[in-house]
């Protein structure tokens, strides 16, 4: 659910765009081959963009290139899930941390934008939800000022995305989880604002903690028992 960095959306963006929502949502399973040329034509496009946009998945661990130029959505698994939510456990609380102690106005700004346009995230198909969920957390991490760790961050965010429409098939989230998850959004914001650098990472380790994420570990390892 990544958006385009410019407001010019290409050809490219397009087929990046709907060959990530429709991995996302299911449409192409985890472990299938993309049929490219029958895609392409659906989509209205040559095969050149839609190759653009399988080689970006590919970068974020979404599909797997093979032999003979076949392209594979990247099955899931419940080991991906925990390595995933264990560098976030540590990297997310680090980067709220550093936020605090780094923030300038235009962080401020930039974070509490985000945090109004936060909405509880109803379902799997929820994807502007999740779109806004991302964008608070990117506000985030841009506000400790380390370009390095932001990046690991936005890389985590994509490999972990199918993760979390897993943990929201599994189980919806209740309307106490709706009011958890605001209130702890809000308490990042306060926490950041108020140079609690402490508080920061401790409201955002318990965040990531209770995360859709961290369900999904769950949920695929029920279902391989």
């Amino acid at each position: 659910m990544s958006a385009p960095a410019t407001g010019i959306f290409t050809k490219n963006d397009y087929a990046y765009s709907e060959l990530r929502t429709r991995i996302l949502t299911g449409q192409l399973a985890a472990g299938s081959v993309i049929p490219q040329v029958h895609l392409a034509e659906e989509l209205g496009l040559s095969t050149t963009p839609l190759r653009e946009a399988i080689r970006r998945l590919s970068a974020e661990g979404m599909i797997q290139l093979e032999a003979h130029r076949d392209a594979r959505v990247t099955a899931l698994s419940a080991a991906e899930a925990r390595h995933l939510y264990e560098v976030r456990e540590s990297a997310d609380p680090l980067a709220a941390g550093l936020a605090a102690e780094r923030r300038t106005a235009e962080d401020l700004a930039r974070i509490e934008a985000a945090l109004g346009r936060l909405s509880p995230i109803r379902d799997a198909a929820d994807l502007n939800a999740l779109l806004a969920h991302r964008d608070f957390h990117r506000a985030v991490y841009s506000s400790s000022h380390n370009p390095i760790l932001t990046d690991i961050l936005e890389r985590l965010w994509d490999k972990a995305d199918r993760y979390r429409l897993v943990g929201l098939r599994s189980r919806g989230d209740s309307p106490g989880d709706s009011e958890r998850v605001a209130a702890e959004h809000r308490a990042i914001y306060e926490a950041v604002r108020s140079g609690d650098s402490d508080a920061a990472a401790a409201v955002m380790r318990e965040h990531i903690s209770a995360s859709l994420g961290r369900r999904a570990i769950d949920a695929l390892e029920r279902n391989r028992a």
